[in-house]
């Protein structure tokens, strides 16, 4: 489903027919805009616990330049298929090359923290340019209970990387900057969901556990 939703059975064997096809698609995809559509936002960056169905990567970015003049620039990635993920893709597209001259504050809001091999390339490009400051803001924690991937995390701060669970008012600022106003309706006020402070809590902790 284009939302990321769990499917019926028929949609299901469409899509097994799909990923026999994957190798004729091109191995670097990305979806990129300045705002997505709200049913993504409302699917994608739940902080469940349990995250059935939400196997797909949003990013939105505020990218500051500071040089003799600042520039910011803001929008959002998204995996379109498993061979590229939107972390790896900011690098390989918005920000390609980090000039020594300038100064770059970089705040990511993802919808899950990045998986082993995005936050070994996260640690490598904070090490190679100390020009760049990371801010990561999360709304769940992917595959967390794997030791590797705590060590893949503990490595990111290491290297300066700053790590945070998205707060209530986090998803209020993605909605209100980086989602578009639902179709037919005046632009609407964020509507947290039930559990969503008890889930930020939930995630605070582990993250503390684990750094």
């Amino acid at each position: 489903a284009q939302n990321g939703e769990p499917e019926n059975a028929e949609e299901g064997e469409g899509k097994k027919k799909k990923k026999l096809k994957r190798e004729d698609l091109p191995p670097f995809e990305i979806v990129t805009g300045e705002r997505l559509p709200a049913i993504f936002f409302k699917f994608q960056f739940r902080n469940v616990e349990y995250s059935s169905g939400r196997n797909k990567t949003f990013l939105c970015y505020v990218l500051e330049t500071q040089g003799k003049e600042s520039v910011t620039s803001r929008g959002y990635l998204e995996d379109e298929h498993a061979a590229a993920h939107a972390e790896m893709a900011f690098f390989n597209t918005i920000l390609p090359k980090c000039e020594s001259s300038l100064r770059y504050n970089i705040t990511w809001y993802v919808s899950s923290s990045p998986c082993v091999t995005c936050a070994d390339r996260i640690t490598e490009t904070l090490k190679k340019n100390k020009n760049l400051r990371l801010t990561i803001m999360v709304g769940r924690l992917f595959m967390w209970e794997e030791p590797e991937m705590q060590a893949a995390l503990k490595k990111m701060k290491s290297a300066g990387c700053k790590l945070r669970i998205m707060k209530p008012q986090d998803f209020e600022y993605v909605w209100q900057n980086f989602v578009e106003p639902e179709e037919g309706e005046e632009a609407k006020a964020f509507v947290p969901w039930e559990d969503i402070q008890e889930n930020f809590q939930y995630y605070e902790e582990k993250l503390a556990e684990i750094l």
